[in-house]
C-alpha cells in the first residue's frame, strides 16, 4: 500500500530535532506565545522577505483576521474563487461581509483576473486570490485591477509555503498573505497552526491585538479580540521544520517533474502546468480526466490512494446556498470539481513509489 501522504516519516527523518524543541518548552512552562512562537515569527518572515508574520492558531484564523484588519466587516463584499477549500469563503462570512465568486482559470485554476473587475461594486472591500495547489494567481494582473480601485488584496497562502511569483514569496504581494500549518500542508505543525505576514505595520499591530483578546497591553482591550493566539510547542516544532522546507519543497518538485515526465503524452488524463513566471511547490499534485471516478476506483482496486480537491465548489456547497448561486454560474471551476485527482506526493516519498503510481495509472488506462 502506498501512503497519500506519510507524515510519520517526515517525523522520523527529524525526530531528535523535535523532540529537543518540544522538550525545551516544556521545560520552560512557557505555553502560549512566548518566545519560541516570537523566534518562529521573525524566521517566518524572514523567509517570506516581509517586515512582520503573526502567528495564529489556525489558517482560517489567518485569513478572518487579515480581512478584519483590512477592514473588512458587515455588509461589504469581499471577491474570492469558489474552487478553493471552504476556508477561505467561511472566514469571510466571519466577518459579516457576502463572498462574491469569480470563476478561476483553466490551466492553473487559480483566479482568473479578467473576471475581477466586473464584480467590483462600491461595498467591494477586499480581493482574496488563491494559490492553489501550491501555485501562486496571476498577482500582476490582481495587483493591477486592486490598485486601480484602491482595494486590498489578501493572500490565501494556505497551500503555497514558499511557492514564488516572478521572484517573490507567496504572502508578500497583497496588503497580506495568509497560512496554514495544519499538519499536512508542506509546512505543517504537529497540531494545528496558521500566520499572517505583512509588510503593513499598522494591520500587523492590528491583528497582533486582535488575536490575543484585543489587548494592547496584559488587561488593557482595545478591540473585541479573539482567542487566536498559537501554542509554544507549535512554534518550537515549526521553526525546526522552518529549516528544511527548501530542501523539502525540492523534493516535491522533483516527485512532480518526474509524474509529469512519465505521464506526458497521456491520451487520457493532463497533468498540472507550472507557469512560466512561478515556482509551484506542489502542496498537491493533481492530474485530470474526464473519468476522474472511474480512474479513481481502479487505483484504488491497486492499492493506490488518491484525493479530490475540491470535488464540490462552495458556491454549488449547501452551507453557503444563501448566496445564491447556481450550478453552472462557474464552469471552469465545475469541470475542475468533477476532473481533479491527487496523486500522492509528499517530500519523503520514495522514487519508486512515484514510478509504481505511474504503472497503476498505465494498467488501469490501457485496461
Amino acid at each position: 500500500m502506498i501512503p497519500f501522504l506519510d507524515i510519520k516519516a517526515q517525523y522520523q527523518s527529524i525526530k531528535g530535532e523535535i523532540d529537543a524543541a518540544v522538550l525545551g518548552v516544556l521545560a520552560s512552562g512557557q505555553y502560549v506565545l512566548g518566545d519560541e512562537v516570537a523566534y518562529f515569527e521573525q524566521e517566518f518572515a524572514d523567509y517570506c522577505n516581509v517586515k512582520h508574520a503573526i502567528a495564529v492558531n489556525t489558517g482560517t484564523s489567518a485569513l478572518h483576521l487579515a480581512l478584519l484588519a483590512a477592514g473588512v466587516g458587515p455588509g461589504d463584499e469581499v471577491i474570492t474563487v469558489p474552487f478553493t477549500f471552504v476556508a477561505t469563503v467561511s472566514a469571510i462570512c466571519y466577518t459579516g461581509a457576502r463572498p462574491v465568486f469569480v470563476d478561476v482559470e483553466p490551466v492553473t485554476l487559480t483566479m482568473d483576473p479578467a473576471e475581477v473587475e466586473a464584480k467590483i461594486t462600491p461595498r467591494t472591500k477586499a480581493i482574496v486570490p488563491v494559490h492553489l495547489y501550491g501555485q501562486m494567481a496571476d498577482m500582476d494582473a490582481i495587483e493591477a485591477i486592486a490598485e486601480r480601485h484602491g482595494i486590498p488584496v489578501i493572500e490565501d497562502a494556505c497551500q503555497a509555503h514558499g511557492a514564488q511569483y516572478k521572484g517573490h514569496r507567496a504572502g508578500s504581494i497583497g496588503l497580506s498573505g495568509c497560512f496554514s500549518f495544519y499538519p499536512g500542508k508542506n509546512l505543517g505543525a504537529c497540531g494545528e497552526g496558521g500566520m499572517v505576514v505583512t509588510n503593513d505595520d499598522d494591520q500587523a499591530k492590528t491583528m497582533r491585538m486582535l488575536r490575543d483578546w484585543g489587548q494592547e497591553q496584559r488587561y488593557h482591550h482595545l478591540l473585541k479580540g479573539f482567542n487566536y493566539r498559537m501554542d509554544a510547542i507549535q512554534g518550537a516544532i515549526l521553526r525546526v521544520k522552518l529549516r528544511h522546507l527548501e530542501a523539502w519543497t525540492e523534493a516535491r518538485r522533483t516527485h512532480a517533474r518526474r509524474y509529469s515526465s512519465l505521464l506526458a503524452g497521456s491520451t487520457v488524463l493532463t497533468t498540472p502546468v507550472e507557469a512560466a513566471d512561478r515556482r509551484h511547490v506542489y502542496h498537491v499534485y493533481a492530474v485530470r480526466s474526464r473519468d476522474r471516478d472511474g480512474l479513481q476506483r481502479l487505483l484504488s482496486a491497486e492499492g493506490i490512494p488518491s484525493g479530490l480537491h475540491y470535488p464540490i465548489p462552495v458556491h454549488l456547497q449547501k452551507a453557503h446556498a444563501d448566496l445564491g448561486y447556481q450550478a453552472g454560474d462557474f464552469p471552469v471551476s465545475e469541470a475542475a470539481a468533477r476532473e481533479v485527482l491527487s496523486l500522492p506526493i509528499y517530500p519523503e516519498m520514495p522514487v519508486r513509489h512515484v514510478d509504481q503510481v505511474v504503472a497503476a495509472l498505465e494498467y488501469a488506462y490501457v485496461s
